[in-house]
């Protein structure tokens, strides 16, 4: 998992060395996430102590070794006359293999699930950096085409207030032409005003994401190809998803784990064999006062034993004070309750694609329907303003035009992005997104 990451850093490294664009794309910021978000950052570190989890399971079914050692200075006394003095030196080595032990067989096979269960839930954070980021990346696009979209309104608004003002002061209009232009003029000013603080929210929210501030971005250019989700079936994607889906493959991986911790609290009241061989030696350096002398000196007498044991051990479980019962009970309970959210996980990612499948396919029309609102709205406004010219549409018609066409093409750009999302929420949850997503989204991007 970790090569395949490493694999999709150097591929977009190589692919944003080769631009040299003033404004950051999409693909650029999904690799500074990759780096910095402490999100996925996080997960990685999971996923890293979670690796280790195998390991710990592997090593009880090794031979164990231990080796230990002391010295020892021993002085015998009487009457405050030093009697005996002594020193002493010990090491020993001990080395157990399992030979049936069933427990830790099942307790190594439920490591095995739970490091695989990291490595996919690691994966799915990968995919979804993919989908946060486009999601930030594009909150911040929509947030800037509002934005355009109200001042470019307000604009517009305070041009015809002045015209009206004016077509009142020589006598050609109403008062109340002035105050509806008026009204919507402040109402066009508020919308500016919430829009430029929802900027403000996508930017800050970006920047949190690759740890530093954002200036300017790539937009979306005009050629999006729009086009129903392939395969063009929504069961197709179920099995696709459930097949794929990291989510669901971790829930199951965890439902093995469970099921190997219950056979293992299961075969706790079996018996446990091991072989086991063990050594030890010993050396006493005695100095005796009354003994030999060498210038006044007691001299050592040495003493050396050493002894060796080989043998086949069995422990059996006779009883526990329920102990042992209990676990099991309480093993198998966790894990009728790990099947019981594998099955809870499976019917949620189900709904998921096939949420996101229609979510695709209506999108599809809107994008197409607000195209043609937005040619619509424009013709709308041109024949308004030439009513509103002779007089036969007054001031509220051609701010209500004018109105119409700044929503359509609001539509449209969001309409833009919701498609591109619902794409990515649905490879998401069918376990198919990858970075050549990005990679396809980045050259949509002008």
């Amino acid at each position: 998992m970790l090569m395949k990451i490493n694999f999709y850093k150097r591929f977009l490294i190589i692919l944003i060395s080769s631009s040299y664009l003033s404004s950051e794309n999409i693909l650029e910021i999904y690799n500074e996430a990759l780096e910095n978000d402490p999100t996925y950052k996080s997960a990685e570190y999971s996923y890293l102590a979670d690796k280790e989890i195998v390991v710990q399971g592997r090593a009880a079914l090794l031979p164990s070794i231990t080796l230990s050692g002391s010295t020892n200075w021993n002085e015998y006394y009487q009457n405050d006359i030093l009697q005996q003095e002594y020193n002493s030196f010990s090491k020993s080595a001990r080395v157990t293999q399992p030979l049936f032990r069933l427990d830790t067989w099942f307790n190594f096979k439920r490591s095995k699930s739970l490091t695989n269960a990291a490595e996919a839930d690691f994966a799915y954070e990968q995919q979804s950096l993919l989908l946060r980021t486009a999601e930030l990346y594009f909150g911040v696009l929509r947030a800037i085409d509002n934005l355009n979209a109200a001042i470019s309104e307000e604009k517009a608004i305070k041009k015809q207030l002045d015209q009206a003002q004016q077509r009142y002061e020589v006598g050609l209009s109403a008062i109340t032409g002035v105050q509806e232009a008026q009204l919507a003029y402040d109402l066009s000013k508020a919308s500016r005003i919430n829009a430029e603080g929802i900027l403000y929210s996508s930017k800050e929210a970006l920047n949190a994401l690759i740890g530093r501030e954002i200036f300017s971005l790539n937009e979306l250019g005009d050629d999006l190809n729009i086009s129903p989700p392939y395969p063009n079936s929504k069961e197709e994607w179920v099995e696709l998803a459930l097949k794929n889906n990291y989510q669901l493959k971790a829930s199951q991986l965890r439902k093995d784990a469970a099921k190997n911790n219950a056979r293992n609290a299961a075969s706790n009241h079996l018996p446990k064999i091991d072989i086991v061989g063990s050594g030890s030696e010993s050396e006493t350096n005695q100095f005796n006062y009354e003994g030999f002398e060498i210038n006044g000196q007691g001299i050592p007498v040495p003493a050396v034993t050493g002894r060796r044991n080989y043998a086949i051990q069995m422990s059996v479980p006779i009883f526990q004070g329920g102990a042992v019962s209990s676990r099991r009970k309480q093993a198998y309970s966790q894990y009728n309750q790990a099947d019981e959210n594998t099955l809870f996980t499976e019917r949620r990612v189900i709904q998921e694609v096939r949420s996101q499948f229609s979510n695709v396919v209506t999108l599809v029309a809107n994008v197409t329907a607000q195209k043609q609102a937005v040619i619509s709205a424009t013709s709308a406004l041109e024949a308004t303003q030439v009513g509103y010219k002779v007089g036969t549409r007054n001031i509220v018609d051609l701010l209500q035009a004018e109105k119409n066409l700044y929503s359509a093409e609001k539509n449209l750009a969001n309409a833009k992005y919701d498609y591109i999302l619902a794409n990515l929420r649905l490879a998401l949850a069918a376990g198919t997104i990858s970075p050549s997503d990005i990679v396809d989204i980045n050259n949509l991007l002008k």
